[in-house]
C-alpha cells in the first residue's frame, strides 16, 4: 500500500494554539513534518531563522513571489506570509503529511490548487479567552492585539463555511487527539489509498 503524503492546512487566529497543537502531533505521528513559511515580518524574542520561520525583507520576498516558487502567499496585519512550493512537493512525495500553517487567506488558495488538501482550523473557546492568551504572550502592542482579534472574526467566518474540521482549544491534550484522529480518518478515505493487492 503506497500513498503520497497528505496536504494538511492548520488555520486559525494568532494566540489560538496552532503550534502547540502541531508539536504535540508530531509527537504521536513521527510522519508529519511542519513547513516552514517564509514572512516578511521580524523575528520575535526565542524566534530562529529556518526553524521558526524564513525571516526575509520585503524585496528579497518579492523576488520569491516574482520567481513564482511560492505555493500560496498571503499578507496579514502588516506582514507576509509565504509557503515555499518546493519543500512540500518534496515531502509529499516521499510519503511524509506536510502541514501548512497559515491563514485562511492561504488555505483558499491552497485547496484551489490541491483540492485533496484537508482544512482544519483552531479556535479558542471564547474571544475573551484568545485575548487573555494574546495578552500573554506580551510580543505585541495592544493596537496590533486588537486588529489580530478583528482579523479572528473574519477567519472564522471563512472557516465555518470552507474548512473541513474545526477544533476547539480549550484543553491542549483534547485538541491534539482531534488533530490525530482526524489525520488517521483522513488517511484510512478509500480514494487516498493505492491498494496494491
Amino acid at each position: 500500500m503506497t500513498r503520497p503524503g497528505l496536504l494538511i492546512v492548520l488555520s486559525g487566529p494568532s494566540g489560538v494554539g496552532k503550534s502547540k497543537v502541531l508539536e504535540g502531533a508530531a509527537r504521536l505521528l513521527p510522519n508529519l513534518c511542519k513547513s516552514v513559511s517564509v514572512t516578511t515580518r521580524p523575528p520575535r524574542p526565542g524566534e530562529v531563522d529556518g526553524q521558526h520561520y524564513h525571516f526575509r525583507s520585503a524585496e528579497q520576498f518579492d523576488r520569491i513571489v516574482a520567481a513564482g516558487e511560492f505555493l500560496e502567499w498571503a499578507r496579514y496585519i502588516d506582514h507576509r506570509y509565504g509557503t515555499p512550493c518546493v519543500w512540500v512537493e518534496a515531502h509529499r512525495a516521499r510519503g511524509e503529511d506536510v502541514v501548512l500553517e497559515i491563514d485562511a487567506q492561504g488555505g483558499r488558495q491552497v485547496h484551489a490548487l490541491y483540492p485533496d488538501t484537508i482544512l482544519v482550523f483552531v479556535i479558542p473557546p471564547t474571544l475573551a479567552e484568545l485575548h487573555r492568551r494574546l495578552e500573554g504572550r506580551n510580543t505585541e502592542p495592544a493596537e496590533v492585539m486588537a486588529r489580530r482579534l478583528e482579523a479572528a472574526k473574519g477567519e472564522l467566518e471563512i472557516a465555518r463555511k470552507e474548512y473541513d474540521y474545526i477544533i476547539c482549544n480549550d484543553r491542549l491534550d483534547e485538541a491534539v487527539q482531534d488533530f490525530v484522529s482526524i489525520l488517521r480518518a483522513e488517511r484510512c478515505r478509500p480514494a487516498r489509498l493505492q491498494l496494491d493487492l
